[in-house]
């Protein structure tokens, strides 16, 4: 028999909800500690409740999500102008330039804090091939 025993990843269970948690940058273990100590920097360890950080790798998620929602309002506000009203090139660089610009920036700290919070909660880690699972 194999008696295979893996170490538990969070000794830790997540007491707050990964929603607040992750939309605020806060840890998502105790819901207190800031998680970002830059813009989408993340800190080494929670300094309220000492939460090792190491093992977040949110990846280009929430760079895709935002991108794509961001993408979608932008250019449909854009089509929608350019066939109503028909501005010269300028003014769609004027009007769009600062939409792109928000609608990017303002949701991926967030939607970054989310992931992590969530990936914690669910317990996410990186796939491993098991024996005989090799190609």
């Amino acid at each position: 028999m194999d008696q295979r025993t893996d170490p538990p990843q969070h000794v830790h269970p997540a007491v707050t909800n990964p929603l607040a948690a992750g939309l605020r940058g806060r840890c998502p273990r105790c819901g207190e500690g800031h998680l970002f100590s830059g813009f989408l920097t993340v800190r080494p360890r929670c300094e309220v409740c000492g939460l090792d950080l190491a093992f977040i790798d949110s990846g280009d998620g929430p760079a895709f999500f935002v991108m794509s929602f961001s993408g979608f309002v932008v250019v449909a506000a854009a089509l929608i102008t350019e066939i109503v009203y028909q501005p010269p090139f300028w003014l769609h660089a004027v009007l769009w330039l600062p939409l792109i610009l928000i609608t990017t920036l303002a949701p991926l700290r967030p939607s970054k804090g989310l992931m992590i919070a969530l990936q914690y909660r669910h317990k996410a880690e990186e796939g491993r091939f098991g024996p005989g699972d090799a190609s």
